[in-house]
């Protein structure tokens, strides 16, 4: 299990925060399992360092000082002009006889009949929500679509949990679906015309004449 070293935060304003950043720390909270909330703060390259060896939903040794806990990641959030910026992070304190609800990345597999066939796959869900206990948290969940035709699809029903965990999702959720080829839409060229001069060049000669005879 990964350890991940955290200090004590006792300043709390703005200013504190972003001088917390500057020094390459993210500012943090643990709380959950009727233990106190404890603002933290988390060294930046530690801590990605440390989500790379567990993954998005793995159980953390959490240690602040003398005090250690059992924590997951529950939420955070980035700056949005840097993708791997983390400016705040939330960990739970995990209790290990209580299921949670967890969101886990969805990975499509194999080679689809349909799209061999001209299909398209198209994948609706990358995330599912499901309940499970702590220590059965998968990495991702496989979803095969090697036997996937065109216009059919996989719905959350079809899915096999071994028992492990459960969907907080319908069961006729569709995760991913086969589309049929795409066909250019024929341009009707419209009726043809009979063969002989436009009406209107007809009546320009009809004039010309009327003309002439006047």
């Amino acid at each position: 299990m990964s350890v991940l070293h955290a200090n004590e935060r006792t300043e709390f304003k703005g200013s504190s925060k972003t001088k917390i950043r500057e020094e390459g720390l993210i500012p943090a909270v643990v709380y959950g399992n009727d233990t106190e909330n404890k603002s933290i703060a988390v060294d930046s390259k530690e801590f990605i360092k440390t989500i790379r060896e567990t993954g998005r939903n793995g159980i953390i040794s959490l240690e602040i000082g003398s005090d250690k806990r059992k924590v997951m990641l529950y939420d955070y959030q980035i700056n949005p002009l840097k993708s791997l910026e983390f400016v705040h992070l939330d960990f739970h304190v995990v209790d290990f006889k209580s299921e949670i609800d967890v969101d886990v990345t969805v990975h499509v597999t194999g080679d689809a009949k349909g799209v061999k066939d001209g299909g398209v796959l198209q994948q609706v869900l990358h995330e599912v929500s499901i309940k499970v206990l702590p220590n059965n948290v998968p990495e991702y969940i496989d979803v095969d679509v090697t036997e996937l035709d065109v216009n059919e699809n996989i719905t959350i029903g079809d899915l096999n949990t071994s028992g492990k965990y459960s969907f907080n999702h319908e069961d006729d959720e569709v995760v991913a679906s086969i589309l049929p080829p795409r066909q250019e839409e024929e341009i009707d060229p419209g009726e043809e015309q009979e063969p002989g001069e436009p009406e209107l060049v007809e009546g320009r000669e009809n004039n010309k004449s009327t003309e002439e005879e006047a």
